[in-house]
């Protein structure tokens, strides 16, 4: 078995009832996700609505609002998964889609741009729901179930970014930039009714463990934990390092102008796609692989999936590679994320997956930055890069992780 850890603590809830709150979970996620990236499209468009007119300070500024709540987040996220320790995961999802609800709203009221980004710097303090949403599914299933579990919430979130933006571009035009804002926080009421009305809050068997306080510094010292933020933040990195570089790359690969917006828009679906289907199929090949075997040999394939993107290619082969990468990506995220999940305590569970998502945060939010600048005088040196983060990663991961494990 690939996950192995801490004591099982089986939630006192019946079959029907956890799988019903991993749905729940994963749904939320999907619903969440869709919201968040539903006025991606057009964030630089109202930007220059609300008064800034010179390009460069739209780029600035729309990096500045993008960048500010996953900034934020990998800063209280830890500190919130404490507080979820002690009263529970689903107050406060209710409670971080609840800030989602009131923060997009007030977004389609700003009169500046520097409005929008102390709204979006604010709603970081209170976000999270996506690592609440993933600790919630795997506190409801067996440990056996966990690394399931968690790769269903985490389809979820990957296939939400991926219908956002589109949802988004279609129905701006149609009702206005400012009243997408209204339209995006709607589904953040859906899914508060969603955890209300349908998600059961698991009660564990060791009770009293809810009492009992756990320092943050004993959680970050658990045996391999470090290693599992460290491959967390790793993937994200490479995975998110394409997004502020693709279409230039695109384009200078010899695609006429008026394609370049279909190939990437084509990447990145094949992409976000795929990374899904990682997620889904990761439980079932945990089940027989070990967590060290998953992610080394993801780290491999992943490298050699970036080799197409370091010289000259034809678009299918690139397809190919983004569509390879994607999966690989999923499945190692999955094991990580469910090998790391395993090590932590009962009473410590929700904190850990807030230091989990914490790393997946910083990644987010540092790799379009150094893609940009690396980028900046090469575009190939950005792959590059990733291709020997990905060996890097390979090789302390199979130093690191006995073979058991």
């Amino acid at each position: 078995m690939g996950v192995t850890g801490a004591p099982d603590v089986r939630p006192t809830l019946s079959a029907a009832e956890s799988a019903r709150n991993v749905r729940v979970s994963a749904a939320v996620s999907f619903v969440g996700f869709t919201g968040f990236t539903f006025v991606m499209p057009f964030l630089p468009l109202y930007i220059a609505e609300l008064g800034v007119t010179d390009v460069g300070e739209v780029a600035m500024w729309t990096g500045l609002t993008l960048g500010a709540t996953p900034a934020v987040t990998a800063i209280s996220a830890p500190l919130w998964g404490r507080v979820g320790d002690r009263y529970g995961s689903k107050l406060l999802v209710l409670r971080s889609l609840g800030a989602f609800v009131l923060t997009k709203a007030a977004m389609a009221f700003v009169t500046a741009a520097w409005q929008l980004f102390a709204l979006r710097a604010l709603l970081g303090l209170f976000a999270g729901y996506g690592a609440l949403t993933v600790s919630m599914a795997a506190e409801s299933v067996p440990r056996h179930e966990m690394p399931r579990a968690i790769g269903f919430v985490q389809t979820g979130q990957r296939l939400g970014p991926a219908l956002g933006p589109v949802l988004g571009g279609l129905l701006a035009p149609l009702v206005g930039l400012r009243r997408s804002f209204l339209i995006a926080a709607l589904f953040y009421v859906a899914a508060i009714v969603l955890v209300a009305v349908a998600y059961r809050e698991p009660r564990r068997r060791h009770a009293s463990s809810a009492a009992v306080r756990v320092p943050l510094a004993t959680v970050l010292r658990l045996e391999h934990f470090p290693l599992f933020l460290l491959v967390i933040l790793g993937f994200m990195i490479v995975d998110r390092s394409f997004s502020p570089i693709l279409p230039i790359y695109i384009e200078q690969s010899g695609v006429p102008a008026a394609r370049v917006p279909i190939v990437t828009g084509l990447l990145f679906s094949v992409a976000a796609f795929s990374a899904a289907a990682g997620h889904h199929f990761a439980g079932r090949l945990i089940a027989r692989w070990t967590t060290r075997r998953v992610i080394v040999r993801g780290a491999l394939v992943a490298a050699v999936a970036l080799v197409p993107f370091m010289q000259p290619s034809p678009i299918w082969l690139l397809v190919v590679a983004t569509l390879v990468f994607g999966v690989v990506v999923g499945l190692a995220m999955t094991a990580a994320y469910a090998a790391g999940g395993a090590l932590i305590p009962p009473e410590a569970h929700t904190t850990g997956f807030g230091f989990m998502t914490s790393a997946s945060l910083v990644g987010l939010a540092v790799s379009p930055i150094a893609a940009g600048f690396v980028g900046a005088r090469s575009l190939t040196a950005v792959f590059v890069v990733d291709f020997v983060i990905m060996l890097g990663m390979a090789v302390l991961v199979r130093r690191r992780l006995s073979a058991e494990r």
